[in-house]
């Protein structure tokens, strides 16, 4: 969206060194706006032949109160929730 394609993001050298040096797992942790998940969603399609791809979880951050957390956020907050152990 803001013009940036892949060939500016060095895409190619980090799928051809994930590759090469058989790396257990990527973790994604883009900004969580639209051009961050589409980028997340492209890199992951990329990589997942040659490792496993995963993304950070999105939530609230500590001390914040709930009430004044977006829908998205929450959303996502409860996407990437965990069972308590």
């Amino acid at each position: 969206m803001d013009g940036i394609g892949p060939e500016m993001l060095q895409i190619s050298s980090l799928v051809n060194r994930v590759d090469q040096e058989e790396i257990k797992e990527v973790i994604l942790a883009l900004t969580p706006s639209v051009e961050g998940d589409t980028t997340s969603l492209y890199l992951a399609r990329l990589l997942k032949p040659f490792t496993s791809v995963s993304r950070i979880a999105y939530g609230l951050p500590m001390g914040s109160e709930l009430e004044y957390a977006d829908e998205v956020t929450l959303s996502r907050a409860l996407e990437g929730r965990r069972a308590m152990q």
